[in-house]
């Protein structure tokens, strides 16, 4: 039996006609709304302009139909009828859209991009391919069958490793975020590792149609190029990262590609690297067909935190004195909310370069004095946590003091503290603040959704020969370099903030202000006794989508949907689910209903629910 299975089908266009409202009102004829793209369309903004389901009528949104093999942790996508989604077995799913029903089945995938995957099609709809990545290897499938495209690169595959100019057997690039489709290219970044001689981060475009490379942008230059002077001589040989490991926006009437960046490696040492680091922890402005650099901004100098720039930057439409901005909102791990002018990459609000400690014990660390800190809007997440506000929840009693001396003693001189041999203090910690999947937008009225994860960090790097503790989430054993670091439980421990643990932000940029700040749901821990809306205190990735209806759809480790009133933050209504699920739902209309879907597997569940794939509609 091949790992294609085929289903004889006959995929019709969806109807382009008038469609019909639950209520009987004829809506003027449209396009159907598709969810085509990972977080719902190039901009990333997962908003639905589909308004069938509204504040008056959400509490009647029932089941409409259930794939069980469905896996939770990648974001379904939905394109001419049909959803294409992640299933057991390392499978790609093909699904009637309004039922359901199986079409084709593509298993043996292991190692497929994990967050999702992109499609693309011709004008004509006549040619409709898959796109993702298996162990380096970018590959396509066929849409419509589920068979491999060996006309793509070399026998169907391109190695994502080559021109990176370095040993392909010795490096990673696989992103698990799939990169954005803009015209006949697929735009990429690379995930790679954490430590010293990680891949360099190049971001890269190659044809849909052919696998060939299109263009390259180094995000660690090479002589002659733009920002070589912020590193060491030939520091594009041996330094890696700098790299686009998050999501990816475009602006497709400007053909404006806007890409976040992470730190370069190693995460917590720079004294190979002395600069303040271009491209790392920028906002990269490049034009999309070409990729060349139109601007950029850079949200933390020489970065010793793992502050990488990961979650999708918002576009939307903001008006001030009169005059309408189209802008691009950035959200950080720092927990600023970083907003420019989309195309002149101007500051919307000043942003300060402040000084920061430079004080460190670390030899041949040289850290930069100065940087970035928007004026407005306030900050989204938690910047700073005291010795009396640790958790007085979930912690047993010994746990919490523990926790508190070791607040207490840690050192903490504001935000950026250098990293130290002792405790170091990091609010938002490297797994706090925004993360992939954490934003969505209005595009239109400046509305910009932002998850957050209060989560701080102990953290410190180790001496020569120092013995890595267990408790720091790796193995025991001796450490022959002194540079390398220790995480010591608070970026593995999100219960030791007070709560809210997770937060959802509203903001209104045509004021620079937040609207509303709610707890992303609840910790299953404090329902039972009784504390509601605190957020959940795990690292578990969510996403949102807002609608024109005036709601906010948003997922949350506590296994439920929850829906929200976009104006004020009320929940209004909320869906058990039968499993735990992470990373993005979608939304899309079909046969004249609006439907809602999620995936969740894996875990046990604390309320009886649908699992797998779950699509939600009207009666």
């Amino acid at each position: 039996m091949t790992s294609t299975r085929r289903v004889t089908i006959a995929l019709s266009l969806v109807a382009t006609a008038a469609m019909i409202a639950v209520t009987g009102t004829r809506l003027p004829a449209q396009a159907p709304r598709e969810w085509k793209d990972y977080a719902g369309g190039p901009d990333s903004s997962r908003f639905v302009a589909t308004t069938q389901i509204t504040k008056a009528n959400v509490a009647e949104l029932r089941v409409a139909w259930t794939y069980p093999g469905g896996q939770t942790g990648s974001n379904p996508i939905v394109a001419r009828g049909v959803v294409y989604a992640r299933a057991r077995n390392n499978a790609i799913v093909a699904l009637d859209a309004a039922t359901g029903r199986e079409l084709w089945l593509r298993d043996g995938l292991q190692g497929m991009t994990s967050r999702g995957f992109n499609y693309w099609e011709a004008p004509d709809g006549s040619d409709r391919r898959l796109i993702f990545a298996i162990d380096e290897q970018l590959q396509e499938i066929d849409a419509r069958t589920g068979e491999r495209i060996t006309t793509f690169g070399t026998n169907g595959k391109v190695d994502l490793r080559a021109g990176l100019e370095r040993d392909p057997s010795t490096i990673k690039v696989q992103s698990g975020t799939p990169g954005r489709v803009f015209e006949d290219l697929i735009i990429l970044g690379s995930a790679t590792n954490q430590e010293y001689n990680s891949a360099p981060g190049d971001v890269r475009a190659y044809n849909v149609r052919t696998g060939a490379l299109a263009w390259t942008f180094h995000t660690v230059p090479r002589p002659g190029e733009f920002g070589y002077e912020t590193w060491p001589e030939y520091a594009y040989k041996t330094v890696g990262g700098a790299n686009n490991w998050g999501e990816q926006s475009i602006d497709v009437a400007r053909g404006i590609v806007y890409v976040p960046t992470g730190s370069p490696k190693h995460n917590f040492y720079g004294g190979h690297r002395h600069g303040t680091n271009l491209f790392g922890d920028c906002i990269l402005a490049l034009d999309a067909r070409t990729g060349k650099r139109l601007w950029h901004f850079q949200t933390v100098h020489h970065d010793i935190w793992d502050y990488d720039n990961n979650s999708a930057p918002q576009l939307t439409t903001v008006e001030q004195n009169g005059r309408r901005i189209d802008v691009v909102a950035v959200a950080g791990k720092t927990g600023y909310l970083y907003v420019f002018d989309r195309v002149t990459g101007a500051p919307i609000w000043p942003i300060e370069e402040r000084p920061v400690p430079t004080r460190t014990e670390i030899p041949g660390e040289s850290v930069w004095p100065t940087q970035p800190f928007p004026t407005s809007p306030p900050p989204f997440s938690k910047l700073s946590l005291k010795p009396d506000e640790v958790n007085p929840h979930i912690l047993t009693p010994d746990e919490r003091e523990q926790f508190r001396r070791r607040v207490a003693a840690a050192r903490y001189d504001g935000p950026f503290t250098p990293i130290a041999y002792e405790d170091t203090l990091h609010v938002p910690g490297n797994s706090g603040g925004s993360n992939w999947g954490s934003t969505a937008a209005n595009p239109n009225d400046g509305t910009v959704y932002v998850i957050s994860l209060n989560m701080p960090a102990l953290i410190r790097l180790l001496k020569p020969g120092e013995v890595r503790q267990t408790n720091g989430g790796g193995a025991a054993g001796t450490v022959s370099t002194l540079e390398r670091p220790i995480m010591d439980g608070f970026g593995l421990y999100p219960t030791i903030v007070s709560p809210p643990y997770q937060t959802l932000t509203a903001y209104n940029l045509n004021t620079g202000t937040i609207k509303w700040q709610i707890g992303l749901g609840d910790d299953l821990r404090l329902v039972r006794q009784g504390i509601t809306g605190t957020g959940s205190a795990s690292s578990t990735k969510t996403a949102v989508i807002p609608t024109a209806s005036g709601l906010v759809f948003a997922t949350a480790p506590d296994q439920k949907v929850h829906v929200y009133d976009s104006d004020t933050g009320r929940q209004l209504h909320e869906l058990p689910l039968g499993a735990n699920t992470s990373g993005s739902p979608s939304m899309y209309e079909h046969g004249g209903k609006q439907y809602l879907l999620v995936t969740a597997s894996g875990g046990g569940a604390a309320w009886s629910g649908p699992a797998g794939i779950v699509a939600y509609a009207l009666p």
